[in-house]
């Protein structure tokens, strides 16, 4: 599996409740612009429309070599889910608080490109402070442990 895109931002903004796999419909200029590790999802989120998903915000580099192919970096493409966790996603989306984030984008070992989908609650600001506290409790206690 080989990383290509990380959103670090949304562990931290979000309490994450649960996380899917999708693919993800591309062209064949946007693919190789993926492998080449072009892309962006730190300010993307998925919508659900007409019980299809699809993904906003994420920035693919045009192809260097792919002259008139190229399409638009940032425009909206269809996340592959099955049937039974559209239904599923449908039902968690229409409860107040809850968003679908993309946490990673990777190429799996079969070469198809997946993107890791999370159903996620957003983060008051006392909740990321708490975080940010235990996170360095945590640090202190690994440093006097080594010492």
């Amino acid at each position: 599996m080989k990383l290509v895109a990380n959103n670090k931002k949304a562990r931290h903004d979000y309490f994450i409740e649960e996380t899917y796999e999708a693919g993800i419909s591309l062209t064949g200029t946007e693919i190789k612009s993926v492998r080449q590790g072009r892309v962006s999802i730190k300010e993307s989120f998925a919508k659900i429309e007409r019980e299809e998903v699809f993904i906003y915000g994420m920035n693919i580099s045009p192809y260097e070599q792919g002259n008139r192919f190229n399409v638009e970096p940032l425009r909206p493409r269809k996340l592959l889910l099955h049937k039974k966790e559209i239904r599923k996603l449908i039902g968690y989306t229409t409860q107040k608080g809850l968003t679908l984030v993309p946490l990673r984008m990777y190429i799996n070992d079969k070469g198809l490109a997946k993107v890791e989908l999370a159903v996620a609650r957003g983060k008051k600001e006392y909740d990321k402070r708490h975080d940010i506290a235990k996170r360095d409790a945590d640090r202190r206690m690994q440093q006097a442990v080594r010492r």
